[in-house]
């Protein structure tokens, strides 16, 4: 069987990462999905609300491929939990020039530490390769249209987001009047 890896933060899931996860899916018999997890961030969706948004989006995809697609979430190196998954494949999205540059860094440093897993960089389709999640959150959270960036499941959950982001600036921003001395 052969098994693949592919990794991000996925806050929040964007169709550029459903691009690169139903293309590996067409290579390889089992996909992993890894989220990773960073202590030191404060993501917009918890690692749970991300398996979930993921687990919706990919099961189409299984279907599609013929995959068997497993979300997992890590904390290590992402080359150690491709190994620990078994993998033998990890898959990259390039979307230009500086992900090439970053990406073949990373390859190097992940192909001395574990030689029996190999990179596969998948180029984003033209449709995607714009696409940021870090951009897709910002746009979102100030109002703007993330329609053609990620699916109708994704903006909901977005604007979910927004509402709560919403009413925690207009709690905060309540003014409290403190009035001193004798009545």
């Amino acid at each position: 069987m052969r098994i693949g890896f592919t990794s991000g933060s996925f806050d929040p899931v964007t169709n550029g990462h459903l691009d690169v996860i139903a293309r590996a899916a067409r290579v390889v018999d089992k996909l992993v999905v890894g989220i990773g997890v960073h202590p030191g961030k404060t993501p917009l969706f918890s690692a749970e609300e991300k398996f979930e948004m993921l687990r919706t989006e990919t099961d189409p995809i299984a279907g599609a491929a013929g995959c068997r697609i497993e979300i997992i979430t890590f904390d290590t190196l992402t080359v150690d939990a491709a190994r620990a998954a078994g993998a033998t494949l990890i898959f990259r999205g390039l979307r230009d020039g500086t992900d090439f540059n970053y990406e073949m860094q990373m390859a190097g440093m992940n192909a001395t530490m574990a030689p029996a897993i190999d990179t596969v960089f998948l180029p984003a389709s033209p449709a995607v390769r714009h696409i940021t999640g870090t951009l897709v959150r910002q746009i979102a959270l100030m109002g703007g249209d993330v329609t053609p960036f990620v699916s109708p499941e994704v903006v909901k959950r977005l604007a979910a987001k927004r509402r709560g982001q919403k009413k925690k600036r207009q709690v905060a921003g309540t003014r409290i009047r403190l009035v001193t001395g004798r009545s």
